[in-house]
């Protein structure tokens, strides 16, 4: 996924959206800058599939040699796939972080939305300052 066609939570996370067998999925991973801030990753928890995630919660967590951080749901509705592998190849997200590094799928609730994130730009922004 091209990073500048994305949305961003301001605490990193970001959400494309693709169609999956005729629904809207939010595919959802953490950024570059996030994965540099934490370094060295050791442990992700994520939801299971099936699992419910609303926008603006914790749905997870990622821990690195520094800290451990919680995820937060860019969108509302359903987990229908989790990056599990990834969970073992954490070394590989830095190198990927926009296209093998997603981490979970969501099948979005009836009118949930992505309008209220950061787009690119701002995003970036953000994070120079």
């Amino acid at each position: 996924m091209n990073p500048e066609n994305l949305k961003y939570n301001e605490s990193h996370e970001w959400v494309g959206l693709t169609s999956e067998n005729g629904q809207q999925v939010a595919v959802v991973g953490i950024t570059d800058f996030a994965i540099q801030q934490l370094t060295d990753l050791v442990y992700m928890e994520l939801p299971k599939i099936g699992a419910q995630v609303v926008q603006g919660q914790q749905f997870g967590e990622v821990e690195s040699v520094k800290a451990v951080s919680p995820l937060y749901s860019p969108v509302t509705g359903k987990v229908v796939a989790v990056h599990s592998e990834l969970a073992d190849q954490l070394e590989g997200l830095a190198s990927d972080p926009y296209d093998n590094g997603w981490l979970i799928k969501v099948e979005m609730a009836a009118g949930a939305t992505i309008d209220n994130l950061l787009d690119y730009a701002a995003y970036q922004k953000q994070c120079a300052s």
